[in-house]
């Protein structure tokens, strides 16, 4: 486990190990949660990053009769 320590501004640094392992770049955008006593940082992803991201998905299914 990697601990960091908050700055006197009240700013924290992303371990490196972690920068890599999740490709992060300076400018991408995080969102942050708090659950209880944990915050969670979340990766904002672009939207064209999706693109495909259904290609292949098995769209025949069986629809019931009042949503035809």
């Amino acid at each position: 486990m990697t601990t960091v320590k908050i700055s006197p501004k009240y700013q924290v640094v992303i371990p490196k190990e972690i920068r890599q392992k999740l490709k992060l770049k300076p400018g991408q955008r995080l969102q942050i949660l708090e659950l209880g006593d944990r915050i969670e940082f979340l990766l904002l992803k672009n939207i064209k990053e999706a693109r495909g991201f259904l290609k292949g998905m098995d769209t025949n299914f069986d629809r019931e009769e009042d949503r035809l």
